[in-house]
């Protein structure tokens, strides 16, 4: 299955490091396909901006529907913090939810939320031991990360994460600009 479509010109910097169809979700006749194109900042040092876009299909084939968009939100949400994890970012808390205008016009405004963590560099954990929790190693670093989810004839999802150094304002509206292009293929 194919993933969304992102305008070249907006990847100018962005490499894609994987591409693949998943089933995020069956039960019984019920399933989920999620076609997913995920690209990283290769320039950049550890850890690396990196921005996905998938495409979601329904079977059986379902209109959108304000109960399956809150599912659909519910699902990209709780997906979403298992690949901040899978990237070592920890301690994440969603900090906000609003809505976004997005660049296709027959599409429905966005939900974006946005979330704050730590991401480890080395992945390991410190021996200290205060209170039953290891402390996490000394080589962290905050991040930011950014989730939206709205329909365009199927359900479209779109997001990514940065470290909180640099200039974080620009590499948010960067991946703000990655995703409101994403239109469906």
């Amino acid at each position: 299955m194919d993933p969304p479509v992102v305008p070249a010109d907006r990847l100018d910097g962005w490499e894609r490091v994987e591409r693949a169809t998943e089933r995020p979700f069956a039960a019984g006749p019920v399933s989920v396909t999620a076609g997913t194109a995920r690209y990283e900042r290769v320039d950049r040092p550890e850890p690396r901006p990196f921005f996905f876009a998938s495409r979601l299909r329904i079977r059986p084939e379902t209109s959108p529907n304000a109960a399956l968009t809150r599912m659909v939100e519910d699902r990209a949400r709780s997906g979403f913090r298992d690949r901040l994890a899978d990237r070592d970012v920890e301690a994440v808390e969603r900090r906000e939810g609003r809505e976004i205008s997005i660049d296709d016009p027959t599409a429905s405004r966005a939900t974006l939320w946005t979330f704050r963590g730590t991401c480890r560099l080395d992945g390991k954990r410190s021996p200290n031991d205060r209170e039953g929790r290891p402390e996490l190693d000394r080589t962290t670093v905050p991040v930011e990360a950014l989730l939206a989810v709205w329909e365009a004839g199927e359900y479209l999802l779109a997001g990514g994460a940065y470290p909180l150094t640099g200039d974080p304002e620009e590499a948010r509206r960067e991946l703000l600009r990655l995703v409101r292009g994403t239109r469906p293929p």
